[in-house]
């Protein structure tokens, strides 16, 4: 609405107009605003930057400031602070003018720098003058009151129409009020209300009611401590908040809130001091804002950030444990294979019996290399019916090294075999992850127990898991004696990713993968720990009915088969395997003929020379593995024969789906009679194959 035309009286000599500030740095937007606003027959006056519009200020006295947000060197925010932090100048009504800053976390700070309203560009020709025009005559209502209570006082003097102005300006003075009321109260984004010097609250808005669930005459006379939790009451953060504020003039803080129905919100809360001309404090303006989604999201985004993280590093983590085993298996190879071929050649005891302790030591360096492809998971792991016990004796010292000579380890077993189906590498490395987590549990040393039972009903697992039978099971416990966890590291722990343990220290992965995998098998996982105590975790294995399989005895002392002159095309980029297999194939009576390289062995192919057999190492360098090779040389030659070896084929067969990969594979390191057999089953097959 436009502004009243201001009575006179006898006493004045003109109308009173106001004096209208606009800040921008583009002439095209004061042009504009200067033309939508001349309608008002008010003073406007120009300023180009924040600087220009802070001299202007410290001369004239202005009904309402135009303030654009986004200025080149002094911007709007930080003229709006200096603009409120002078006396004369802090409750000149300020409109903020923007064309970038529209989203809710700008017009907070907007609203707390001391704005009353936003003007978004380019404005609205109705709009802005409207909202012009409410400050514009709420200024001139305020002048035309002060000059009014001047003519009062010389009336006064006269004596004449005394009790007439004084009414009248008090009906003034309680319309502005009114209308600044009404614009507090309006406002349903933020709570804003008005404390006294103590802390209770007097004023409440529509936004106060809408975020604290409370409405005003529930909350008015009550202190503002009401909203805060058990704790922050209990700790005087609430009278600490009205020190600081009166202190420092205003005390800013996040934290948790309650709400009526006492629900909680993460809110952000600013409380300004309020004082007279005089320094008096009147009290405290308190603006809080709900923003528990905005700190949701963000604690999202660095939980995924932290997950990404993990991720990345255990995929590094497990491509180089691959590449060592490659590594390692091609040199148990060479190590393994001419043990063979000496074995046939030495006479005296003496010599076998170290040939055969060099063999067992091999022996153990590829079951640890085949342990360190299961523990990364590059292997592809199947489940087979074994016997528990026997494989917890078997795997035993591994344990005890894992722990260390610092803890006592005490394994306590049953007198019968305990059958189940289950993947061996994956429970192996199911009772490393929980050694070493009981060990980390344990600092200054303790003791570790693992047991394992048959229970016949288990009515406590059907209560924590309804849906798991209430029997027969068999159940391994790792007990510790270690600090013990606390009931929401508990709630957490089978959570992928989660870790108490300082950064660098743990992947966050050990218990979920625990967790997955006893899942997967058809069994549960419980937690119970105590802290000071210690912690059991027990792991409930379905038994299995099938029988356990005959041990399979070594093939030591067995002739190797021999070739019946056939050709082998031998591929292998690493120089000691490629000699060692050689001289394995020619004293098998095989005819070879070597490559270094997928490329070299397609030339070799090419020029027609008679392979019956494609050996080849399914990793090699030149850019194609041991399988693209097998399938360019079968469509040379349909009936040759292939077989690959690799110590690690890992993203190499990966990369091949499973129905265009039909070539038998060895792996490394293989024995002489190993090998034999092979070529010889591939070799007296059938040659007849699917198209």
């Amino acid at each position: 609405m436009m502004p009243a035309e201001p009575e006179t009286s006898a006493f004045s000599e003109e109308p009173l107009k106001a004096k209208i500030l606009i800040v921008d740095d583009d002439e095209r937007t004061t042009l504009a605003v200067s033309t939508v606003l001349e309608d008002l027959n008010q003073d406007l006056v120009i300023a180009h930057s924040g600087e220009e519009a802070l001299r202007k200020l410290l001369f004239d006295d202005f009904a309402v400031i135009l303030l654009d947000l986004h200025m080149p060197g002094m911007d709007g925010y930080e003229t709006a602070g200096l603009i409120r932090s002078r006396k004369r100048t802090r409750h000149v009504p300020i409109l903020f003018l923007t064309a970038v800053f529209r989203d809710e976390s700008h017009l907070f700070q907007a609203y707390s720098a001391g704005a009353v309203d936003m003007v978004f560009k380019p404005a609205d020709p109705f709009i802005l003058k409207a909202k012009v025009s409410v400050f514009v005559d709420l200024y001139l209502r305020q002048a035309e009151a002060q000059r009014e209570a001047e003519l009062r006082h010389r009336l006064q003097q006269e004596n004449v129409l005394v009790r007439t102005e004084k009414t009248r300006t008090e009906q003034i003075l309680k319309q502005t009020e009114e209308a600044h009321r009404l614009v507090i109260e309006g406002v349903r984004d933020c709570a804003i209300f008005m404390l006294d010097a103590t802390g209770h609250v007097m004023s409440w808005n529509l936004g106060a009611s809408r975020i604290k669930g409370y409405t005003s005459d529930e909350i008015i006379g009550q202190h503002f401590s009401k909203f805060f939790t058990d704790e922050d009451r209990a700790s005087g953060l609430a009278e600490r908040a009205l020190e600081v504020a009166a202190r420092d003039g205003k005390f800013e803080i996040e934290g948790w809130r309650v709400r009526k129905d006492g629900s909680m919100f993460w809110a952000s809360v600013l409380v300004d001091a309020i004082r007279n001309d005089d320094g008096e404090l009147l009290g405290f303006a308190k603006i809080t804002r709900d923003v528990t989604e905005r700190r949701e999201t963000l604690a999202q985004l660095e939980l995924t950030r932290e997950q990404l993280f993990q991720a990345q590093k255990m995929e590094a983590v497990g491509q180089l444990t691959g590449g060592i085993a490659h590594d390692f298996n091609n040199l148990l190879t060479v190590v393994l294979g001419n043990i063979d071929l000496l074995s046939g050649k030495l006479k005296d005891e003496t010599s076998k019996r170290r040939l055969g302790a060099m063999k067992h030591a091999t022996e153990r360096g590829r079951r640890l290399t085949s342990q360190l492809l299961a523990f990364s998971r590059r292997q592809h792991l199947t489940p087979e019916t074994l016997d528990v016990k026997a494989l917890i004796q078997g795997f035993d010292p591994l344990l005890r090294r894992a722990v260390g000579e610092s803890m006592m380890v005490a394994i306590e077993l049953p007198d019968q075999p305990l059958v189940s189906d289950l993947d061996p590498s994956q429970l192996e490395t199911t009772l490393l992850n929980l050694a070493v987590n009981a060990r980390d549990a344990m600092p200054e040393g303790g003791r570790l127990t693992l047991r394992l039972e048959r229970v016949e009903r288990e009515p406590s697992l059907v209560a924590r898991f309804p849906e798991a039978p209430l029997g027969p099971w068999h159940v391994i416990s790792i007990r510790d004696t270690g600090t013990g966890m606390p009931k929401d590291v508990q709630d957490r722990a089978f959570e992928p990713f989660f870790t108490t343990k300082e950064p660098g220290k743990g992947s966050g992965l050990g218990l979920s993968q625990v967790y997955g995998f006893v899942r997967q098998s058809g069994g549960f996982v419980t937690l119970d720990s105590t802290l000071g105590k210690g912690t059991n975790l027990s792991i409930y294995l379905p038994p299995s009915d099938k029988p356990l399989p005959r041990a399979t005895q070594p093939r030591e002392t067995q002739p190797a088969s021999k070739a019946k002159s056939e050709s082998v095309l031998l591929v292998e980029d690493d120089a000691a395997v490629l000699a060692l297999a050689t001289d394995i194939l020619l004293n098998l009576g095989y005819r070879v003929v070597t490559a270094s390289d997928a490329n070299a062995a397609l030339e070799i192919l090419k020029r027609g020379e008679p392979v019956d057999l494609l050996l080849s190492d399914v990793v090699m360098p030149g850019g194609k593995t041991g399988v693209q090779l097998a399938t360019e040389a079968r469509a040379l030659r349909p009936d040759m024969k292939v077989l690959l070896t690799s110590g690690y084929p890992g993203e190499a067969l990966a990369r091949h789906k499973s129905s265009d990969f039909d070539f038998p594979l060895i792996a490394k390191p293989f024995q002489q009679a190993e090998l034999a057999d092979r070529l010889r089953q591939i070799l007296d097959a059938e040659k007849s194959r699917k198209a």
